[in-house]
């Protein structure tokens, strides 16, 4: 790490990627420099660049950018955009991500040759041939457990959640390919109050447009979205919780039911398997679920999805949920003003529906193929409509453009999706409020 001056001489700590890059401002483009000049006070992040009007945050894990000892300071970095994509693949190696566009996770620990031979055995007296490989690392994890003595109550931790995600998975296995929204309320809500009446409107346009809905299969909100979708368009998952009563009526004793004794194996099978959310007011819980939803959404965890906080007319609890993330979390620069792209605030029922439904009009899905983000469509764009694209989020593509693909070599040997028109371009994996914005814009071209 060396030390640079700023243009008001205060001091920065920069990799020497970056320092090399700001030497050489001299010989860009005076236009960019002055376009992407941008003020950084004591209270936001640390580092930031911008171009063609938008503003790109350079996370400070990726940098290693610090602030000075001064406590007030204004310091102005300057960059262009052939400057940050060569910092980009020099200080941040691509991720390496497999077939299925989640990042590779790789044991801490190899199994020995006779511990990994017992494995190998096991799973041939199985006679188990595709995925070995997951399967052996999931043995693998166990006798790590057993090696390192692991304590009896964390064995048990391990093995009921284990065993409550793989019933999930069967449950759901069957409608793996039908869409579905999940549904967060309060399990104290009453028939008679209007919010039940606005759940379970939403839940029955859902279903009329063949999604299925998901719960957390108790009273109140979980139990309007259920009555609303119907038992044959219904899934629950359910929490043992010693003071409050089972599954509600619309959902008992189903097999798309599912009982759990954690909150965390819960909350994953909830969110996991849904393409939409629609989160009503609730208490800790709902509010749990919310912040959840929208870190994973922001963090790019979870693939892109429509999340709607659904009120009554005239009710003020998102929209003083709204004002206070504006006014405390926002106007501290704790997100970023794209984030709010992440959800979408509303009383009314049919413009609740359109935003689910609308995220799917033309956007299908998305998949990582090496460091190559790929957006799969169902209407091709035209040449204009990419030529948007590339003007409208150039903030976003850390090298070259944004390009319609064939399906990519990983993609064609899984089968996945290959009919599909196809976008792909090199994503900063930092803005996905910026990604959700694009995703409007293409669904917007039909």
């Amino acid at each position: 790490m060396i030390k640079a001056d700023t243009p008001n001489s205060h001091h920065v700590a920069l990799p020497s990627a970056i320092r090399a890059g700001i030497e050489g401002d001299e010989a860009e483009d005076g236009a960019h420099r002055s376009r992407l000049a941008r003020s950084v006070g004591p209270e936001k992040p640390e580092h930031r660049a911008r171009w063609h009007g938008e503003r790109q945050l350079v996370e400070r894990q990726h940098f290693a950018v610090t602030a000075g000892q001064a406590d007030e300071f204004e310091h102005r970095v300057l960059v262009t955009p052939k400057q940050y994509a060569g910092w980009v693949k020099e200080v941040v190696p691509p991720l390496v991500a497999d077939t299925a566009g989640v990042e590779a996770v790789t044991p801490d620990e190899k199994l020995d040759a006779g511990s990994a031979s017992l494995v190998d055995e096991l799973l041939d007296s199985l006679g188990i041939t595709a995925r070995r490989d997951l399967y052996s690392g999931i043995l693998g994890t166990v006798v790590h457990l057993a090696e390192e003595k692991t304590d009896a109550l964390d064995l048990k931790l391990a093995g009921a959640a284990l065993a409550e995600m793989a019933e999930a998975f069967r449950v759901f296995r069957p409608f793996r390919n039908s869409r579905k929204v999940t549904f967060f309320g309060s399990a104290r809500t009453l028939p008679e109050d209007p919010l039940y009446v606005q759940a379970r409107s939403l839940a029955e346009q859902m279903a009329g447009h063949g999604w299925m809905v998901v719960t957390g299969a108790g009273p109140g909100i979980m139990a309007a979205g259920m009555e609303g979708a119907g038992q044959a368009r219904s899934l629950g998952v359910n929490i043992r919780l010693p003071y409050e009563q089972g599954a509600n009526a619309f959902i008992a004793q189903d097999p798309k039911l599912v009982e759990m004794r954690y909150f965390f194996t819960r909350k994953l099978m909830l969110i996991k398997e849904s393409d939409g959310y629609a989160v009503l007011p609730g208490g800790f819980g709902t509010l749990d679920e919310a912040f959840e939803l929208l870190t994973l959404l922001q963090t790019g965890k979870a693939q892109p999805a429509p999340l709607v906080l659904l009120d009554i007319p005239q009710g003020t609890y998102w929209r003083g949920w709204r004002r206070f993330v504006q006014e405390e979390v926002a106007a501290r620069g704790l997100i970023e003003d794209d984030d709010h792209s992440l959800y979408k605030v509303t009383a009314d029922v049919d413009e609740a529906s359109a935003e689910l439904l609308g995220f799917f009009r033309n956007y299908h899905s998305l998949r990582w193929v090496g460091d190559l983000l790929v957006l799969r469509l169902r209407k091709p764009p035209t040449r204009s409509e990419i030529s948007q694209l590339n003007d409208r989020f150039a903030d976003i593509v850390v090298s070259g453009t944004i390009r319609p693909t064939k399906p990519l070599a990983p993609e064609r040997s899984s089968n996945d999706h290959v009919e599909l028109p196809r976008l792909a371009f090199r994503f900063d994996r930092m803005h996905y409020g910026r990604l959700r914005q694009m995703i409007d814009v293409i669904n917007a071209f039909v």
